[in-house]
């Protein structure tokens, strides 16, 4: 393969390097437009030296892109990255020079499911411990003896991408497939005849398989843990390809030892590489592997060819569809529309948390005032964004949030209206969940546009928007206020500040209670168990507390 180097590529080709290995059908399809050079063996010194020549890079986890790189890679557009993390690169300063950081978020999705099904089929048949036994020239059959899938109920915790094709590939098998995740569509598990969960404790009581396809996250972090396990049926075994650290690793030991757990099957493991782990040895019925979830040839070929076509993309002024950092936008536009991003991404996070507990089916953006005369669909992007961020398996962002919504047959829908009453620009997004419909509503205030909350579910009021942000809907009666400052107060959280809203011009909800709201900022998270200790009290009707970070 003749590869040009930078040093002698004719004169007008743009220069690409490829520092670490990927398949060839991504280089050639580089060399089709660009010089390209291979910079495998280069060392950092080497990289830092000769980083300046090329306009687009292409790397996969070893490469460190960072701030000081960046700075001198003086004529580079676009970071492609082979692969679905982007934590080697420093986005933001990428960001800050207008270069491109785009990954390969869809190239493992069907290796990391097939791997959770061939994990399913090991431990249901007792694969690997048969041909340890075998190999060490034993002949145990009835020792070995394991259980049909067919017939089997797999419960599904995140129904995602790689959720759903695990649930498609286990239906041939004749499995029932029941599933949750509260940011999937009803109408999504239909088309895929997948039965939705009412909640987690519901896949817990009925699911002989489960296997775990969420974020990681603080909230889910130790998913399954001592509670999760005693809730499920005896038995049960467990599977984890998605995320190290979703199980609790003591409580699964614990629910082994006892017989709660029939068999578990991991893949990721909170802390990697790991030779040392306690169910590695003296489990028969564990089955672990190296986290080989995206380790296929194919999907390593697929990585480099798709980050390939991102890059090619970007130099040639095509749609890159995998951006993780902000999409050009006109700068006239920007100017207007970019004081409002964070506010458009807070409130979408905000309402989605509002709506939490029921299936997503519509995520409404509406634009009123001055900025409905601009293109808008960048902060429709960010609504999207915020609704979805910490919901799903891939990270959201502004480029990829339509297609992620659509694969959970969420519909999304903008409206502009050139006029808002009492304010010369807001945003209010409304989130459709089984039956109901929850809205909150924004403004930018002063010359920094700085965001704040003005209406949440019809209730008028004004406070700025901070990282903590903490939701009451209750009876409008005197003192209610005060009962959450004392129990705040008594749980050691500071209130930064807080605003209430009555019922609009005097009308009543359908449960004839006249309903008020009240937002309240704090310097840190308020534990659910505090705001659940404030609506067990009379007069609460429920509560959120939600990180806005």
């Amino acid at each position: 393969m003749s590869i040009a180097t930078a040093d002698t590529a004719p004169e007008g080709r743009l220069k690409v390097l490829v520092k670490e290995k990927i398949g060839d059908s991504g280089v050639q399809l580089l060399q089709e437009h660009f010089d390209v050079d291979l910079g495998i063996d280069w060392t950092d010194e080497e990289l830092a030296e000769r980083i300046g020549a090329y306009h687009g890079i292409l790397i996969r986890s070893a490469t460190k892109m960072t701030a000081e790189l960046i700075e001198r890679a003086v004529n580079l557009r676009v970071i492609g990255r082979a692969g679905v993390g982007v934590d080697n690169v420093d986005v933001d300063a990428a960001t800050k020079r207008g270069i491109v950081v785009a990954n390969a978020p869809e190239s493992n999705v069907v290796t990391a499911a097939e791997h959770t099904m061939a994990l399913l089929l090991a431990l249901a048949r007792n694969i690997p411990q048969a041909y340890v036994s075998l190999t060490a020239g034993k002949w145990e059959r009835s020792k070995f003896s394991g259980v049909e899938l067919y017939e089997k109920t797999l419960g599904i915790l995140g129904f995602g991408r790689i959720g759903q094709l695990v649930a498609q590939r286990a239906r041939g098998f004749g499995m029932r497939v029941l599933a949750f995740d509260p940011f999937v569509s009803a109408e999504r598990y239909r088309e895929l005849g997948v039965d939705k969960a009412d909640g987690v404790d519901d896949v817990y009581a009925q699911a002989d398989f489960i296997t775990v396809h969420l974020p990681k996250t603080p909230e889910t972090e130790g998913f399954l843990d001592a509670r999760a396990f005693a809730k499920m049926r005896d038995g049960v075994r467990v599977l984890n390809v998605a995320r190290g650290g979703l199980i609790d690793d003591a409580a699964l030991k614990d629910a082994l030892d006892s017989g709660k757990v029939g068999g578990a099957a991991l893949d990721v493991f909170p802390s990697e590489p790991i030779t040392d782990y306690p169910l590695f040895q003296g489990y028969p019925n564990v089955v672990v592997t190296p986290h080989l979830g995206a380790s296929t040839a194919e999907a390593t070929d697929r990585a480099g060819y798709q980050s390939a076509e991102q890059v090619l993309a970007a130099l040639t002024g095509g749609v890159v569809s995998t951006a993780v950092n902000i999409p050009a936008v006109g700068a006239e536009d920007m100017e207007v529309l970019g004081p409002f991003l964070p506010l458009a991404t807070q409130l979408g996070r905000l309402a989605m948390a509002l709506a939490e507990g029921s299936s997503v089916e519509r995520i409404e953006a509406a634009f009123l005032g001055r900025i409905a005369d601009f293109d808008t669909r960048l902060l429709t992007l960010a609504v999207i964004q915020g609704a979805l961020q910490g919901r799903t398996e891939e990270q959201v962002n502004l480029v990829n949030a339509p297609s992620m919504a659509q694969q959970r047959g969420i519909i999304v829908e903008e409206k502009a209206v050139s006029e808002a009453q009492d304010f010369n620009e807001l945003i209010r997004v409304t989130v459709a969940a089984g039956g109901q419909r929850v809205a909150v509503a924004g403004t930018g205030i002063g010359p920094n546009r700085v965001p704040h909350l003005v209406e949440v579910q019809g209730r008028r009021l004004t406070i700025e928007l901070a990282r903590y942000v903490t939701v009451f809907r209750y009876e409008d009666l005197p003192g209610m206020i005060g009962r959450v400052g004392t129990i705040f107060g008594s749980h050691g959280i500071n209130i930064s500040s807080a605003a209430i809203g009555h019922t609009p011009d005097g009308h009543t909800d359908g449960d004839e209670q006249r309903l008020a709201a009240m937002v309240v900022t704090t310097d840190a998270a308020v534990p659910d168990e505090v705001v659940q200790e404030i609506v067990a009290s009379d007069g609460f009707v429920n509560g959120w507390s939600v990180d806005l970070g």
